[in-house]
């Protein structure tokens, strides 16, 4: 098969490589980039563990092809950390108890930045809502919920959508 060239930065460095035109661009981030914070749920787009951002929009990296995103910005969850200092949702989620297996987590995420990013002052039905793509089999949500909103509180919502990547 014949293979393309892509070029992306993730998470702040620059990638080139050559891949499968039918790679996803969640087995290139983390087979290729070894970035494993970005998990394969369902591979089919219902579970949104592998949301990740793409020049500044939330997608589910398992619906994307890596030669999708050549040329682009790509931010996981991984990326969001600066200095050994967790971004503020991160943070929020470790404070409000919002995981325990934490498989769903970085996905949670970035869909609960992408929210913030757009809207920094959500109330709880926003939350949720936004969080509908992204499932998760070992909470109720309501730390999730809970976290997203410590963090909007703290004013962390606009700001902190800022850190770690395109917007």
């Amino acid at each position: 098969m014949n293979r393309i060239s892509v070029k992306m930065n993730v998470d702040g460095t620059t990638y080139e490589g050559e891949v499968e035109p039918r790679l996803l661009l969640v087995h290139y981030l983390r087979d290729r980039l070894n970035l494993t914070c970005t998990t394969v749920g369902c591979d089919t787009g219902n579970c949104g563990a592998c949301t990740v951002d793409l020049d500044g929009v939330s997608v589910k990296s398992c619906l994307v092809l890596a030669v999708q995103a050549d040329g682009g910005e790509v931010t996981t969850a991984q990326g969001l950390a600066r200095d050994g200092e967790c971004h503020p949702l991160q943070r929020s989620f470790h404070e409000q108890h919002a995981l325990q297996c934490g498989y769903c987590t970085p996905g949670m995420i970035m869909a609960a930045r992408d929210l913030l990013r757009h809207h920094p002052d959500p109330g709880p039905r926003e939350v949720r809502h936004a969080l509908a793509g992204n499932l998760c089999r070992c909470t109720g949500y309501q730390n999730i919920v809970k976290a997203v909103l410590a963090a909007a509180s703290d004013g962390e919502g606009a700001a902190s959508t800022r850190r770690g990547g395109a917007q």
